[in-house]
C-alpha cells in the first residue's frame, strides 16, 4: 500500500503517526513546500526571537527516520488525476498513488486595496518564509500596520511588542478576536494591548495605501478618513484554501475549499482531506483530530469526527488566559446565557433548551473541566439546582449506597 501525504502540518504530520500505528509495512510518502515541520499557532515567538526553529517543530527528532517515510521537501503539488490515481508535482514529476491525503493548508488571502499592487513592502503572516522578511522589518520601518485583529494578526501584534516599533491594529469587526471572543472578553485584551502601546481601529476598513515612486507605503487611509503613517503593511485578515492545484481534478470543491465528509473521505473514495484545507476549521486541535480519522479510514480502520465543538480556541496573550467555545454571542433571544464577572475572571455560558452551546472563560480557567463534564454528560443546565458557576467536581461524583457513582446537581 502507497499512502501519500501532502502537507507537513497539524493534519499531514499527525495522519503519518496514525498510519504507522495501524500500518507499519505500507509505504509512506510526504511532500511539502516546506523543509521544516513547525507550528504556526507559535509563529510570532519566532518573530520575536523567544523561540528558535528547532523550538518550533512539534514533531519527534528525525521524524521521517522515526515513521520511515519518503518526504520529498520542498516540492509543491500542481495537478490531481484521481482516476490514474497520479499526483504531479513541480516539474511534472509522476507520483502514484494508492491513498492520497490532501493537507495543503491554507494562504493569506491579499484583498484588492487601491494602491495596493504598486507597493512592495506588505506581506502575509502565514508561513515560516514571511517570518523570515518580518523579522527583519524592524531595521528599517517603524511604524507597521497590521490589517485584521483574528488569531493571526493578534500573534503578529504580540511578536512585535518588544521591537522597538509602533504596531497599529486595523479591523473592520466591532472588536478584537471577533470570532472567538464577545464584547466584554475583548475588551480585556483591547485595554492590555493598549498599555503596551497599540493602537488599534475597529470598524474600519483599509480605503487605500499612499504609496511613493519608490513603491513603498508610507501612509494608510481608512474607510473613515483617518490616515496613519506606514512603513509596513501585515496583512492577516483572511485566508483562502490551497485548493488551486484540484480546479481540475474533478474532486468536489465548496466555495471555502475542499469538501469531505466526517470519515475524511472526499468525492473520490481514494482521496482523503483534512485540516485547513477544507476552509471550515482552521484551529489545530479540528486540524490534528482530521488528520488521524483520515488516516485510520485510509488504512482501512472505520473512525468517524466525533460531535466535538469545533471551534474551541484556547489563548495566551499578555498574560491574559482565554477559552472560547462554540456559540459565545448568541444570535437571539431564544439563547440563555449564564455570566460571572469578578476580580479579573470572566466566565460566561451560553446554552439553548438546556443544551450548553458556547462558553467563555478569562482569567481563571480551572472551571473548563467542570464545564468539560457538564458538556460530555449532556447535563440540561435548567435543571440544576445550584448556581452555575459554583459546581465543582465533587458534584460529579456522589456515591450510592451500591457502590455506584452518580452526579446530582
Amino acid at each position: 500500500m502507497r499512502y501519500v501525504i501532502i502537507g507537513s502540518s497539524a493534519a499531514g504530520i499527525n495522519a503519518i503517526r496514525e498510519l504507522r500505528k495501524i500500518d507499519d509495512e505500507g509505504e509512506i510518502i510526504l511532500v511539502s513546500k516546506d523543509k521544516n515541520i513547525y507550528s504556526r499557532c507559535i509563529l510570532h515567538q519566532y518573530l520575536s526571537g523567544e523561540r528558535n526553529l528547532e523550538r518550533l517543530n512539534f514533531a519527534e527528532k528525525d521524524f521521517d527516520k522515526v515513521y520511515n517515510v519518503n518526504w520529498m521537501k520542498g516540492r509543491e503539488a500542481i495537478n490531481l488525476k484521481p482516476t490514474e490515481h497520479i499526483l504531479v508535482l513541480d516539474g511534472n514529476e509522476e507520483i502514484n498513488y494508492n491513498k492520497l491525503l490532501i493537507a495543503t493548508g491554507s494562504h493569506t488571502f491579499i484583498p484588492p486595496i487601491k494602491g495596493l499592487a504598486d507597493a512592495d513592502n506588505y506581506i502575509g503572516f502565514r508561513n515560516i518564509d514571511d517570518i523570515e522578511v518580518l523579522k527583519e522589518v524592524p531595521k528599517t520601518a517603524r511604524n507597521i500596520v497590521v490589517l485584521g485583529s483574528g488569531l493571526i494578526g493578534i500573534d503578529c501584534a504580540t511578536g512585535y511588542l518588544h521591537m522597538g516599533v509602533k504596531v497599529t491594529l486595523v479591523d473592520f469587526a466591532g472588536w478584537l478576536l471577533n470570532k472567538q471572543l464577545d464584547e466584554r472578553a475583548a475588551k480585556t485584551y483591547i485595554d492590555a494591548f493598549k498599555e503596551n502601546g497599540v493602537e488599534q481601529y475597529y470598524g474600519v476598513g483599509v480605503n487605500e495605501v499612499h504609496v511613493n515612486d519608490a513603491h513603498k507605503i508610507y501612509e494608510i487611509e481608512l474607510s473613515d478618513g483617518t490616515i496613519l503613517p506606514c512603513d509596513y503593511f501585515v496583512v492577516t485578515a483572511g485566508v483562502r484554501s490551497n485548493v488551486e492545484f484540484l480546479r481540475d481534478s474533478g474532486l468536489e470543491l465548496s466555495k471555502f475549499g475542499l469538501v469531505y465528509n466526517e470519515y475524511g473521505q472526499t468525492s473520490d473514495p481514494d482521496v482523503y482531506g483534512a485540516g485547513d484545507v477544507s476552509g471550515m476549521s482552521p484551529i489545530w486541535p479540528v486540524a490534528v483530530k482530521e488528520g488521524m480519522v483520515a488516516a485510520a479510514n485510509m488504512a482501512g480502520k472505520k473512525e468517524k469526527m466525533t460531535d466535538f465543538f469545533a471551534s474551541k480556541s484556547t489563548m495566551s496573550f499578555l498574560g491574559i488566559h482565554t477559552m472560547s467555545l462554540g456559540t459565545v454571542t448568541p444570535p437571539d433571544d431564544t439563547y440563555r446565557v449564564d455570566t460571572y464577572d469578578k476580580n479579573g475572571v470572566y466566565k460566561k455560558v451560553v446554552s439553548k433548551d438546556g443544551v450548553i452551546v458556547g462558553a467563555l472563560l478569562q482569567g481563571d480557567l480551572a472551571y473548563g473541566g467542570v464545564l468539560q463534564q457538564m458538556i460530555a454528560r449532556k447535563i440540561d443546565v435548567r435543571k440544576v439546582k445550584k448556581p452555575l458557576f459554583e459546581i465543582d467536581y465533587s458534584d460529579f461524583f456522589h456515591e450510592r449506597a451500591n457502590l455506584e457513582f452518580a452526579y446530582d446537581l
